[in-house]
């Protein structure tokens, strides 16, 4: 099998991604923190839903929730800080009534808080390093895809039996190598290889457990709302591990 003929046999899939990709970009020129928080909070909204329904939780009272948490990182300079209140808020509500449904915290711990690190990726680094993460992230997928196909034999997981050792392996190093030159213009070269690595990996894995969720769930894909890509989880999975990664590894090693 060519990469033309895989391109060819997922026309779909391509043409969404490029369509993402060039709506991303904009946004990005852009560089506005009301467009971008705004940008963010409709793939968020989305991806919430989908978590819902993963989750098998029927609460319509959580999209509100849902919604004031984002409301509020608008204003608050430390967005990823809001989790560690959600998660206060939580286990106070648990000791206090006793009988709290615990699995209603379970959309906060993913994707909330993950879309709280992305907009405080943003504030704290700039849009560069949301850049840097597109890149990464995007090449760790898409080199996990195309080598998996071409020469893909050992199955990397269980949880998702298409993904191979191989294209695992061959997306995390394409997606280093490009990170690291990207990040090198705005950290030291060991750095940017350290942190491009650490996010290569976590985008691995960040993918891999939304195929648990989903397996979980008994479905194939967490929606449908982006042709031939599934729902809006199925698209981003590796940016919620991957953003996370980022930010500490930013912070820890600046």
């Amino acid at each position: 099998m060519s990469i033309f003929s895989i391109i060819k046999e997922n026309g779909s899939r391509f043409l969404t991604g490029a369509v993402l990709i060039v709506v991303v970009v904009a946004v990005g020129l852009i560089d506005n923190f009301f467009l971008i928080w705004l940008f963010l909070g409709i793939v968020y909204i989305f991806s919430f839903y989908e978590s819902m329904r993963l989750f098998k939780i029927d609460n319509n009272q959580m999209y509100l929730y849902a919604l004031a948490v984002w409301l509020l990182a608008l204003v608050y300079p430390n967005p990823d800080d809001l989790f560690f209140l959600i998660a206060v808020i939580f286990a106070s509500l648990l000791s206090y009534t006793r009988d709290f449904d615990k699995r209603l915290f379970l959309p906060f711990l993913y994707p909330v808080a993950p879309f709280l690190f992305l907009l405080a990726l943003y504030t704290d680094f700039g849009v560069s390093a949301l850049f840097w993460l597109l890149v990464v992230v995007a090449l760790t997928d898409i080199g996990a895809y195309f080598i998996g196909k071409l020469v893909g034999r050992r199955p990397f997981s269980e949880t998702s039996p298409n993904k191979t050792v191989e294209g695992c392996i061959g997306g995390v190093v394409i997606a280093t190598f490009a990170g690291f030159f990207i990040g090198g213009a705005l950290v030291d070269w060991p750095q940017a290889l350290l942190i491009s690595l650490g996010v290569s990996v976590a985008s691995v894995f960040g993918d891999l457990f939304e195929s648990y969720l989903k397996r979980q769930a008994g479905v194939k894909d967490s929606g449908n709302i982006l042709p031939g890509h599934g729902g809006m989880l199925d698209r981003v999975d590796g940016y919620m591990f991957g953003g996370i990664v980022m930010v500490l590894l930013l912070r820890g090693l600046l």
